[in-house]
């Protein structure tokens, strides 16, 4: 069958293997590679993807030893008898007709331990322990472990390993003079730093033999001051492939980079570039990464001749079946990963277990099942925004018979503002899932219908379901609303989805994650940096590495003027966007200062008047101020719809509420999608 896919989905030949296509599910750290007795359903995890169609699966890290753990009993492969535990994995995997290949990463002064070793005693800002400098004789023992681990994963039957030589883990921090003070053979000149992932490369070949798949992971960009230069890159990248790598990864990125990389922000496929600089140095395969989420994007990325293949992470997180669907013209059926970190790499982060804010089922196979339900029932659902969605589709995917009903003209609730703000266009995509995902189950909507308890008693359903939403909360300020009958004091909706005309100076009552998107919106006017990659890179001082070393601009970012000076307020004396994605939140606050936007804590409103809003601070009320403004916008909060509520409960029916009208302190659509995922698996 022809397809608009040929790239993609052409097999790669690698000699003594064969690839199905050039995907690579690229690795990321799920929570359940910790512990042995989580391998089935990390078993389901993969075969679920090596089933949707995936050329090479890339595991989450493991680490060859106690002193490259992430954090106390992370990961780890260095025995046989965990070895022979891998072959659950390994065997799910090879039964769907899926390669497979095991992380080996060594996480160096990133490490969240006591234990942590690197090249030299240099503490890392994103671990409270400082690091033990190696001797020459420890350099070799952390050697012998890597190529230990890839012997034991070779035991554990995977089809090969991906050597971690990115992010800034151990072996990033042997190859720059910014973590590498060394003056012995490890230290140095770039000959000598480079040594260590040669001979580890070198030595897996020899001790592997010809017919086993390693990957490299190289930093194209590191992204930091003193970074590679690209001529080392290009050094570092022939020496690998003659050391016997057969694919060779693209990483960017220190994770103590203050340059986003993978973030909803950061625009598509915006460095497959730099693997293309790198095509004709090597003979061996490249893999472009980071923000390539659909099959078009990935398709352009090979067409172009940027790389060989593609690595694609959490875009199969969110739908398993990515590969599949695009081989079958189905793309517009694809489940699209919208970057936003809240349950995967927050999660992870956080030590609990990775999931997916658009699908609920990642890593929860073995538990979450849309199995057609045993008695056909009759359904209403209020409301279309996240959870209604979510909970419609699963329960006519089930079979059930799904009346869906929407008082706008509309699907999509507050999705419908979170994708009006710069940065977050990706939102689009789940909607376009959505709009699908309603024809191809069979839900019946009803838009532009505001359905009353009376209609829904009439219509003897057998279930009931509120997802009704929320209110924008009323923070009763003094004056407020006399401002509001003269325009001056709004709402997040007037501003966000009634077009309501700002004037040049605002005040931004609430800074929780709708006081940042109302920010974003007000400061950009519009225009996207996150549309335009070259106005993105001089916004955020990525630069050419043949320029800079690292990829990290040395003068001051170029960012356009912002649109409005706008104060961003809140009651907390806490630090304003302390409540945002622990991944993401130091983004959202650095776009904002990058805008002069100014964040404010531990404030009072006082009063609003037709200059502005008077604001005092802490609890004694002192300093008071008057801020000049044209425009007041309220984000302070939401609260619950659920008028149906009573007089369903009073006719004897007992509805399900989920998403904002269950709980509404903080909008929380992660929350809302497995909320009605997971009632519409259980009725």
């Amino acid at each position: 069958m022809a397809t608009p896919y040929p790239h993609l989905l052409a097999p790669l030949d690698l000699g003594f293997t064969r690839l199905r296509n050039r995907v690579l599910m690229g690795s990321m750290h799920t929570g359940l590679e910790d512990r042995s007795k989580h391998f089935p359903r990390l078993a389901a995890y993969f075969a679920e993807r090596a089933r949707g169609g995936v050329g090479l699966i890339v595991t989450g890290g493991f680490s060859p030893n106690v002193a490259g753990w992430v954090s106390p009993f992370a990961s780890k492969l260095s025995s046989s008898g965990v070895a022979r535990e891998h072959r659950v994995i390994t065997d799910a995997v090879h039964a769907e007709g899926g390669k497979i290949a095991l992380q080996i990463l060594h996480s160096g002064r990133y490490g969240y331990h006591p234990f942590a070793v690197s090249a030299s005693r240099i503490k890392s800002p994103i671990s409270m322990f400082t690091p033990r400098a190696l001797s020459s004789r420890g350099v070799e023992r952390q050697i012998d472990a890597f190529v230990r681990c890839a012997q034991l994963a070779r035991e554990g039957g995977y089809d090969g390993v991906e050597v971690m030589g990115s992010e800034g883990y151990f072996i990033n921090q042997f190859l720059v003079t910014h973590t590498n003070k060394r003056s012995d053979e490890w230290g140095g000149p770039y000959a000598n730093r480079m040594r260590l992932p040669v001979e580890i490369v070198s030595r897996i070949r020899e001790k592997l033999g010809r017919d086993f798949i390693i990957v490299y992971r190289l930093s194209m960009l590191d992204l930091i001051p003193d970074g590679q230069s690209w001529d080392e890159v290009v050094t570092l990248a022939k020496a690998i492939e003659r050391a016997g790598a057969t694919i060779i990864n693209t990483g960017i990125g220190w994770h103590e980079a203050r340059i986003p990389t993978i973030a909803t922000s950061v625009p598509r496929a915006a460095f497959a570039w730099v693997t293309k600089k790198l095509k004709g140095e090597v003979g061996i395969p490249l893999c472009a990464t980071n923000r390539i989420n659909a099959p078009d994007v990935a398709e352009k990325v090979l067409a172009d001749g940027c790389a060989d293949m593609v690595s694609m992470a959490r875009p199969l997180l969110a739908d398993p079946e990515f590969v599949n669907k695009a081989a079958q013209s189905r793309a517009d059926e694809i489940n699209t990963c919208i970057a936003c970190n809240q349950a995967c790499l927050d999660h992870a982060f956080q030590l609990k277990t990775a999931t997916c804010l658009v699908n609920p089922r990642a890593c929860h196979e073995t538990e979450l099942n849309y199995t057609p339900a045993q008695q056909r029932k009759r359904i209403a659902v209020i409301g279309a925004g996240p959870a209604g969605l979510a909970c419609s589709t699963v329960l006519a995917e089930r079979g059930h018979a799904v009346d869906l009903f929407e008082a706008g003209g509309e699907i999509g609730g507050q999705f419908n503002m979170a994708k009006l703000i710069p940065g977050k266009e990706e939102f689009h995509e789940t909607l376009r899932y959505f709009r699908r995902k309603i024809e191809t189950t069979g839900v019946k909507l009803h838009l532009n219908q505001r359905v009353s308890a009376g209609e829904l008693i009439d219509g003897k359903y057998d279930e009931v379901v509120l997802a009704t939403g929320v209110a924008p909360r009323d923070p009763r300020i003094k004056g407020q609303d006399e401002a509001a009958r003269s325009g001056k004091v709004l709402s997040y909706v007037d501003v966000l989805l009634r077009g309501a005309p700002v004037g040049k100076r605002v005040a931004v009552v609430g800074a929780g994650g709708i006081g940042f998107d109302v920010s974003e919106f007000l400061v950009h006017a519009g225009h996207s940096p996150t549309l335009d990659l070259a106005a993105w890179e001089k916004e955020w001082g990525v630069t050419d590495p043949s320029e800079q070393r690292g990829g990290v601009s040395r003068s001051r970012p170029q960012v356009e003027p912002p649109a409005r000076q706008v104060y961003l307020l809140q009651r907390k004396t806490s630090k304003p966007g302390a409540g945002l994605g622990k991944t993401t939140g130091w983004i959202h606050r650095a776009a904002l200062q990058m805008k002069k936007v100014e964040m404010l804590a531990g404030v009072n409103y006082e009063a609003i008047d037709e200059r502005g809003l008077l604001v005092s601070y802490g609890e004694k009320r002192e300093n008071a101020t008057l801020l000049e403004v044209d425009h007041i916008v309220l984000c302070a909060g939401q609260e619950p719809l659920r008028e149906l509520e009573a007089p369903l409960l009073a006719a004897g029916l007992k509805p399900h509420r989920i998403g904002g009208a269950d709980v509404a302190a903080e909008l929380d659509a992660k929350r809302a999608i497995n909320q009605g995922s997971r009632l519409g698996a259980s009725l």
